[in-house]
Formats: C-alpha cells, sequence, structure tokens
C-alpha cells in the first residue's frame, strides 16, 4: 500500500491507495499517527483510492482517533467509495470518525486555512 500525504496549513491530508487490511494495516496505522503527531489541526483521509477496509484496518482508524483526540487533532475521513462507506455503515464506524463527501468539505469544516492551501493553485 501507498500513502501520499500533503501538508496544509494545520492538517495533513493522507491518500492510501488499494486494500486496508491485516497485511498492511500496521503500515498504515503508523502513518496515521506520525501524521496524528505532525498535525495541529486535522488528519484528513482521502479514500477516494481506497478499495476495501477490513476490520484490523478500522482498528489502526481507532487507534489513531483516540491518539489525536488525546492532542486535539481530528481524524476524518472524505471521498469514500461505495463499499468503504457501506463498511462503514456495517461497523457503524461513520458515528465514530467524521465523515465527508470530499476533502475540500472536510477542510472547510476542519481547518479552513488548509483548504485556501488546497484550492491554491
Amino acid at each position: 500500500m501507498q500513502i501520499d500525504q500533503r501538508l496544509l496549513a494545520n492538517s495533513a491530508v493522507l491518500l492510501p491507495e488499494g486494500r486496508i487490511d491485516l497485511s498492511n494495516a500496521d503500515l498504515f496505522r503508523d502513518a496515521l499517527l506520525e501524521a496524528v503527531a505532525a498535525a495541529k489541526a486535522a488528519v484528513v483521509l482521502d479514500f477516494s483510492v481506497v478499495e476495501y477496509v477490513s476490520s484490523a484496518g478500522l482498528r489502526s482508524l481507532m487507534i489513531a482517533s483516540k491518539a489525536g483526540s488525546a492532542r486535539g487533532v481530528t481524524l476524518a475521513v472524505a471521498a469514500m467509495q461505495p463499499i468503504v462507506k457501506e463498511i462503514f455503515t456495517i461497523s457503524r464506524f461513520h458515528l465514530v470518525l467524521p465523515c465527508f463527501e470530499t476533502v475540500r468539505e472536510a477542510l472547510a469544516k476542519l481547518d479552513p486555512p488548509a483548504l485556501a492551501s488546497h484550492d491554491a493553485p
């Protein structure tokens, strides 16, 4: 799994690709924790190219969310594919993490200065 990261103002936007499952959940968790440690406002996960999230991936999200809460950093998910959105709904994870239709919407809510950086050419 590859995870691209962009730092924007007080937030980080992460773009993981492919599947998040037992084979890479620890790598995913470590990347999330690193982003949470670097951010001051939010970590937004752009799930537009994530095909699947297993329970191991959800556990990584929960660990990072708790670490973020302890630092005042919000972990949010944006742009989920339909199957991932269904997994979040079935597992009720949409009640645990803020979920947004787009990264832009997430940044507008969580870190408006980051939105300005995101929109800049």
